[in-house]
């Protein structure tokens, strides 16, 4: 690892309590004045951009079966466990980390 690399520090800020998005579930949250997309996959939590990459309509707005993330605007779809576009396949959704420490969803915006 290089000496770059060591200095990167994880900024870990509280989303969500984990009781508030049950499985199935997306909901949007503001994070650090950030518009995120927290999406609850079989247990498995995610976050992304709240954007679609086509014309930036917001995600939580649409509609999610579990598996697919489908965009209210045009019905763009994106597979929830990796954002990677489903339809059409060029395109992925802009994703952060996120973990959950103590029942809390926490996610990393990068460092400013």
């Amino acid at each position: 690892m290089d000496a770059a690399a060591t200095n990167v520090v994880a900024s870990w800020v509280p989303a969500l309590e984990l009781d508030e998005l049950w499985e199935g579930e997306m909901t949007a949250v503001t994070v650090n004045g950030t518009s995120v997309l927290l999406v609850n996959v079989d247990g498995d939590v995610r976050a992304y951009r709240n954007r679609c990459p086509h014309q930036q309509w917001a995600l939580d707005e649409g509609d999610f079966d579990g598996e697919v993330i489908v965009c209210s605007r045009h019905l763009w779809e994106f597979d929830a466990r990796s954002g990677a576009g489903r339809n059409p396949a060029t395109c992925s959704l802009s994703g952060y980390p996120c973990r959950v420490d103590d029942g809390m969803i926490h996610v990393d915006l990068g460092s400013p």
